[in-house]
């Protein structure tokens, strides 16, 4: 026989629940758990979230405090017991699923239920002894889910950006080092995967370099827009159930604990109804995601191969690439970078329809666009890591092959132009091709240009910097 488990009664306006006994969250989080069996992901797996749910309550708490509307005694313990979230104890209660009905509702339940079970533990009381400190009345005091989850939300993408910042500079360092191993080292550039003119491969991976720094710049501007809170706003930005001046008391402290520097929304009204934060979180973010991808296929392109492709680079051998080919190496971590930039791309596709999907004055998706950042900002952050260490780091150039076809090449014609002009330099290099011969002595042989000045202007060093070659 199975073991009886040990309960404890909650009530809500639905009716009586029977909720574990040594659980912390209570009756409307178990409400939210049989509605939403959604992803199987619960947010107590989301820890940016919680932490932030932790800061938003503690802030509240010494408002609150400082207003008269709870006392000393419910306010130190539901700041210890917020303290303990933050210090990453409870977790496991936040047992929600993160898509959820209800515009987070069931979140910050949760959340304010956690709380006040723990605050309950270290006043001395059991679980459940709302009458001493209750998840509403108190956790929840001059608050609302309307102001709770985008502030907690705002707070967690700040984390979460933070980290993805570190590692896109930890991977630009990785190009930039590289960029010098590999700056004496000539190529030939392509355009539209044809030959183009020489560049060193140093060029090439310092290119790389800068894409990333830009991008670096772009998500500190939009990490700056969420620094902008509701909080204080309660239900529907009027303030409604809070003392006056809460808001700017409350948005103090909380970037004071949290060490975000939030600020007070101008219009409180405007704030809880727009999402426009988050679709130019995600915009930026797959931004990020395209030029990442972007590199990726490069570097899958570069070196391909290893006989019948570019192969002007190679990358660290990670894995064996075939059930039925032996030895063959296939460039998977590139591969996974284009795969997380698929899923941020489509992430944005989300956050857009469910930001134009508000209504009114609240926009009940926010859920769903937490989530989708949430998701981008994690994975983009362990994609540039694994980028970096476990690719970029190991690159080597194929030397010998690159000086080689940097000497044959018929593209160095192109610096000819200024000085023969384009239609003797397209006959050099169309003679080139057809024959086999150097561009040097098939311009000889057509009487354009003698071997030797030929060689004197091409030499491909020069060729990689602004010049323009004179007779």
């Amino acid at each position: 026989m199975q073991p009886i488990q040990a309960t404890r009664s909650e009530h809500d306006f639905l009716g009586d629940k029977d909720i574990p006994a040594e659980a912390y969250w209570g009756v409307h989080t178990a409400r939210a758990v049989e509605n939403f069996p959604i992803t199987g992901q619960a947010i107590g797996g989301w820890s940016d979230l919680v932490c932030a749910l932790a800061f938003v309550k503690r802030a509240s708490a010494q408002a609150n405090l400082s207003f008269g509307v709870i006392d000393a005694r419910l306010a130190e313990a539901i700041e210890l017991a917020c303290d303990d979230l933050v210090r990453g104890e409870l977790h496991e209660q936040f047992v929600v699923d993160v898509i959820q009905g209800g515009a987070g509702t069931s979140t910050n339940m949760n959340a304010n239920e956690v709380i006040a079970n723990r605050a309950l533990e270290r006043l001395g009381y059991a679980k459940g002894r709302y009458d001493v400190l209750h998840p509403n009345d108190h956790v929840n005091a001059s608050q609302s889910t309307n102001d709770v989850y985008p502030t907690a939300l705002r707070l967690a993408a700040w984390f979460g950006i933070g980290r993805l910042i570190a590692a896109m500079a930890d991977l630009r360092g990785a190009f930039e080092a590289k960029a010098a191993e590999f700056s004496s080292i000539l190529k030939i550039g392509r355009t539209q995967l044809q030959d183009a003119v020489p560049m060193t491969l140093g060029q090439e991976f310092m290119a790389f370099a800068i894409m990333i720094g830009e991008d670096e710049q772009r998500l500190r501007e939009a990490r700056a827009l969420i620094t902008e809170v509701n909080l204080g706003a309660t239900a529907i930005g009027t303030g409604i159930n809070a003392p006056a001046g809460y808001a700017e008391k409350v948005i103090g402290l909380l970037a004071g604990i949290s060490g975000v520097p939030v600020v007070k929304s101008e219009n409180l009204v405007e704030a809880t109804q727009d999402t426009g934060a988050f679709v130019q979180l995600s915009g930026v973010l797959k931004r990020v995601a395209c030029k990442l991808s972007k590199i990726c296929n490069d570097l899958r392109l570069l070196s391909s191969g290893p006989q019948a492709g570019f192969g002007d680079i190679k990358l660290p051998a990670r894995q064996a690439g075939s059930s039925i080919m032996p030895g063959k190496v296939n460039p998977v971590i590139p591969e996974v970078m284009n795969q997380v930039a698929f899923e941020v791309i489509g992430n944005d596709v989300t956050i857009t329809m469910a930001s134009e999907a508000g209504q009114l004055q609240l926009n009940a998706f926010e859920p769903i666009m937490g989530w989708a950042l949430a998701k981008s900002v994690k994975h983009l952050t362990n994609a540039c890591r694994t980028l970096q260490v476990h690719c970029v780091e190991g690159i080597q150039a194929n030397t010998e092959l690159l000086a080689r076809r940097v000497a044959e090449s018929v593209t160095l014609v192109t610096a000819l132009n200024p000085i023969i002009g384009y239609e003797k330099a397209a006959l050099i290099a169309k003679t080139a091709l057809a024959t086999g011969g150097t561009i040097a002595a098939t311009a000889e042989s057509l009487g354009i240009m003698s071997r030797a000045e030929m060689e004197a202007l091409l030499v491909p060093e020069t060729l990689t910097h602004p010049v323009r070659l004179v007779a």
